[in-house]
């Protein structure tokens, strides 16, 4: 696990290419400039890969008085954070990665710009790798509006598209936040409904039927309430190139929502077709496995909450949460490099009785996590 290499308060340095948006992003929240070394240098292809300094470009975009500067080899990327200017934005991202990987890294600095954020950004929107834009409309958008994000958030899909060409489009859109309010979720709920959406891409309509139809086989053991809805798109909304897959969420009585994605392979990638039958039954496997790691957050979305708890005002929150991931556990770090904050973990007591263990549900490895926010304040916006 890279670590990082200096403890210079005016600078923080870091050696390789893990974890690269987590340390561009907090960079450009904190104000401290990151210099990152050493990035694949041992690799036949040494340096930074072109989404990554597509998105050092993207970052760019977003701020004002930024300096980026990258090495002759691509080894070395120093970045000195200006202001976060927001306003409207328009990107082409690169079809080595979705859209998804540049929109998850942009939210966490989104409600701290100096304007409120109109941004498009065109490329692949659904991809086996990254998290989805259907689950970052449905699902992201719902975790932010828990920290105070009301009014003027919202993200409109006008096309989709697959790899390797994509083709796709959207408009995120995101109001301007003086200060977060804490959060407490610690009660999971029971889970009354599912909702998803599968879609397809040039292939046949048919296909979106068949990836419904096995995932509710699987499901409906489990629960009734289950409507998925399908988008079968056509023409220039369909991108450039063919594609399928579906994204699945479980809402509990407490609002909680757990998601996942699951997509086809890409043309051309070498590895073998999947067909739509399989498809939903992964998805639906997967789901149930995010059911059973628990918590009031799903795996994709618990770094994204620790910053907004971190950032918030300084007040206390608390949030319940399954098995951390290894991306979740990095970002707790690099928030103490760059914020000097550290969060509290307690694991959730183990059933004691036959009855508490009756009524307990998945898996035991639930924890609270809390921290006191640091009381981030959005210096531009004057009144909340």
């Amino acid at each position: 696990m890279p670590e990082r290499k200096t403890t210079n308060p005016g600078k923080r340095t870091f050696e390789g290419c893990n974890f690269f948006r987590q340390r561009i992003v907090l960079s450009a929240l904190s104000g401290i400039p990151v210099q990152i070394v050493d990035i694949r240098k041992f690799e036949d292809e040494p340096g930074i890969k072109e989404f990554e300094a597509n998105f050092l470009r993207l970052m760019d975009k977003l701020t004002n008085g930024t300096k980026i500067e990258v090495n002759e080899t691509g080894t070395g990327v120093l970045f000195v954070p200006g202001l976060l200017i927001g306003g409207e934005v328009d990107h082409d991202c690169s079809c080595e990665r979705s859209i998804g990987y540049y929109l998850e890294g942009i939210l966490p600095m989104a409600p701290f710009c100096k304007n409120a954020l109109k941004l498009v950004l065109r490329g692949v929107t659904n991809d086996k790798h990254d998290i989805s834009v259907d689950t970052l409309k449905y699902v992201s958008l719902a975790v932010m509006k828990r920290f105070g994000l009301l009014e003027g958030l919202d993200l409109k899909i006008s096309k989709r598209g697959a790899m390797p060409d994509g083709g796709g489009e959207i408009t995120f859109t995101c109001p301007v936040r003086r200060k977060l309010i804490p959060l407490q979720l610690t009660d999971p709920g029971k889970l009354k409904r599912i909702r998803g959406t599968a879609f397809s891409m040039k292939v046949s309509p048919a296909f979106v039927n068949r990836m419904v139809d096995s995932s509710r086989k699987i499901l409906n053991q489990f629960l009734s309430d289950i409507y998925i809805y399908t988008d079968s798109v056509k023409g220039a909304q369909s991108g450039n190139s063919p594609g399928f897959g579906l994204s699945i969420m479980a809402e509990s009585t407490t609002g909680v929502m757990l998601c996942v994605d699951a997509c086809s392979n890409a043309k051309g990638d070498g590895e073998t077709a999947v067909v739509p039958e399989d498809l939903g039954k992964t998805a639906a496997m997967q789901l149930l496995q995010e059911v059973y790691r628990g918590g009031c957050v799903d795996s994709m979305h618990q770094s994204l909450v620790l910053v907004y708890m971190a950032l918030g005002q300084m007040d206390v929150s608390k949030v319940m949460m399954g098995t951390l991931t290894p991306y979740t556990i990095q970002m707790m770090r690099h928030m103490k490099d760059f914020f000097n904050l550290m969060y509290k973990i307690d694991k959730v007591r183990s059933p004691q009785t036959a009855a508490e263990a009756d009524s307990g549900r998945g898996s035991d490895q639930k924890y609270i996590v809390s921290c006191m926010g640091v009381g981030f304040t959005n210096l531009s916006k004057t009144s909340i």
